[in-house]
């Protein structure tokens, strides 16, 4: 199996690795990389299993497999203590990367993810199922696809919303395609009510900064359960705040520095 890396050059310590949400891809987090870069800092943003250019094995749609998978990359780029940030489901990951393997991890930046409990959110797995299924996209047009991210996201660049068109396969013809199928994203979805990622708190030694997208309650109950835990508030923020927002993230993440 294959996984693209997209790596932005720098010649400072620490690296950083970028990982994205369900459904999402590494090129969301382009405009954070090339403002660490610009700051002395490689950085490397994994496109997980099944998503993005990365190949869609048979298997493995799970936390704890996406979280052996970057730890194999990071082995294999011979990559030092990292600083690493997850959004959404990705926060999740990484703190499961974290918690098995702490000797790669400096620090832990979760963006508006990472405290992701679906068992809390929802009376029952058949509850949850209903209302996380993605709707079906076998009618729609990359054109009304870009059209609705401008019309939605006004404040993103056009870097940003290419980024998220690229979340789906566009065909010759302008008509979109799931990348990640959806019995893939629901077996990630289940495995995300099964697991969340709470239970592995304690293991986190490292200093942990927590960066929530407009209600920050769930953030602070977080926190409270962290060692070493500092928030920062994005208030009326877009739950893809490396896309709306890349530079304020990229500042937030390099005081981990």
């Amino acid at each position: 199996m294959h996984l693209r890396v997209r790596r932005h050059d720098g010649d400072r310590a620490p690296s950083f690795l970028l990982v994205h949400g369900l459904a999402s891809n590494a090129l969301l987090w382009d405009e954070v990389a090339a403002e660490l870069s610009r700051a002395g800092h490689p950085s490397y943003a994994v496109d997980l299993r099944g998503h993005g250019e990365s190949d869609l094995p048979e298997s493995g749609f799970d936390t704890a497999t996406a979280a052996a998978d970057l730890a194999l990359v990071a082995t294999f780029l011979g990559l030092p203590s990292m600083i690493v940030a997850g959004q959404s489901w990705g926060g999740n990951v990484v703190v499961r990367l974290a918690a098995e393997h702490p000797a790669m991890v400096a620090a832990l930046a979760l963006v508006d993810g990472g405290w992701i409990d679906l068992s809390s959110r929802f009376d029952s797995w058949e509850a949850c199922a209903t209302a996380l299924r993605p709707p079906d996209v076998s009618r729609l047009r990359v054109d009304q696809l870009r059209g609705f991210l401008r019309h939605g996201h006004p404040d993103w660049s056009p870097a940003a919303v290419e980024a998220t068109v690229a979340n789906l396969r566009v065909a010759p013809d302008g008509t979109v395609s799931r990348r990640l199928p959806i019995p893939q994203h629901m077996a990630i979805v289940r495995d995300m009510w099964d697991n969340p990622p709470q239970r592995f708190y304690p293991a986190l030694s490292m200093p942990v900064l927590l960066m929530p997208a407009g209600d920050s309650s769930l953030a602070k109950a977080a926190a409270a359960g962290l060692p070493h835990a500092t928030i920062k508030e994005y208030a009326g923020g877009d739950h893809d705040l490396h896309a709306q927002q890349p530079l304020r993230v990229a500042r937030d993440l390099l005081e981990l520095v």
